[in-house]
């Protein structure tokens, strides 16, 4: 009789513990919900990118530069629907900023050129990083945004400069003088 009620005393408190249990799992996955709701919304809000050609060397590139465009066109479109959204559209973005590199122009094939886009790299890669990781760091991830709109600014800022130095006119004797700077050309001494 008294292992019948032991029993029977371990399956109620067995039942009564597994009710708690679930309580408990409920109230924990609405504060999941909310918490992640949240960073959502936080991100949704900061993740807006200045994609927009700012001045006539960047719109001119969209033209004649197809990985450009892309890059543009992909940093336009939004996600609106979940976290996977966002977190597929950094993915996205890491790859379209990785081409890059591939086929620049000619007149844009430059060290100043090389170094901005390899810092937009970075960046977009740091933020693919963050926006996938388990626990979301939402203010860094805006961050990151704000960052990256200051590195496009710039690079394409740069463009900007590399057209108008090659707008100024060489001077008479110019040519001769940078020849003669040339250390290649130099005449070897015995």
């Amino acid at each position: 009789m008294k292992l019948q009620n032991t029993v029977l005393l371990m399956a109620l408190l067995l039942l009564f513990s597994c009710q708690d249990n679930k309580e408990q799992r409920l109230i924990e996955n609405a504060k999941d919900t909310k918490k992640k709701e949240t960073i959502f919304n936080n991100i949704n809000k900061g993740w807006n990118f200045n994609a927009n050609p700012i001045n006539p060397a960047s719109q001119g590139l969209v033209a004649m530069w197809p990985e450009w465009r892309g890059f543009l066109l992909e940093l336009n479109s939004k996600p609106k629907s979940t976290i996977g959204a966002f977190q597929k559209k950094a993915k996205a973005l890491s790859k379209k900023v990785a081409e890059l590199n591939n086929n620049i122009p000619i007149a844009y094939n430059k060290p100043e050129i090389k170094s901005r886009i390899a810092v937009l790299i970075s960046k977009i890669n740091s933020l693919n990083l963050y926006i996938n990781l388990d626990e979301i760091p939402d203010n860094k991830v805006v961050a990151l945004v704000l960052e990256i709109n200051v590195q496009l600014l710039s690079l394409q800022n740069q463009l900007d400069e590399i057209v108008r130095k090659s707008t100024i006119p060489i001077e008479e004797g110019e040519s001769d003088l940078i020849q003669m700077l040339d250390t290649s050309r130099a005449i070897p001494t015995r």
